[in-house]
């Protein structure tokens, strides 16, 4: 089964809040561009892909995954070259389940035509949910 997703942004981290609610940085001084979320519950190593709604792509390593009412983030182990530019990726698999491990493409646009750019593995699927932010506190 191939599936292509467009996304939008976030950050996946496997503690029990994400950095404090503030998008993390890491030894390799990556900052992601995912909304603050906090960690709701336990990782997870797949995710049914019959049951994804729909996906974000926020930077080259930081996917959200949206299955019902709830949210998964993805952080890839390394960057992803273009999937931050692209905001959408393609992958195949002969299971209805997405693993970490597995391999995402990223999908882009080569004139006109769609083309399979870079690949990258999955981290794993933790479940979240974003970080209202006061009004004020943004304008700052």
């Amino acid at each position: 089964m191939i599936r292509t997703a467009a996304a939008i942004a976030t950050t996946a981290a496997t503690g029990l809040l994400l950095a404090g609610c503030a998008p993390v940085e890491s030894e390799d001084s990556f900052v992601s561009e995912a909304p603050m979320a906090s960690v709701t519950g336990e990782a997870e190593r797949c995710i049914n892909t019959a049951s994804i709604r729909h996906s974000r792509v926020h930077d080259d390593r930081t996917i959200d995954f949206v299955i019902g009412s709830r949210t998964y983030r993805n952080t890839l182990e390394r960057g992803c070259s273009g999937l931050g530019f692209e905001k959408s990726f393609t992958y195949s698999t002969s299971i209805n389940r997405l693993c970490a491990g597995e391999i995402v493409y990223v999908l882009r646009t080569v004139g006109g035509q769609l083309d399979r750019g870079p690949g990258c593995s999955l981290g794993e699927f933790v479940p979240i949910e974003y970080v209202e932010r006061d009004i004020d506190t943004m304008q700052r």
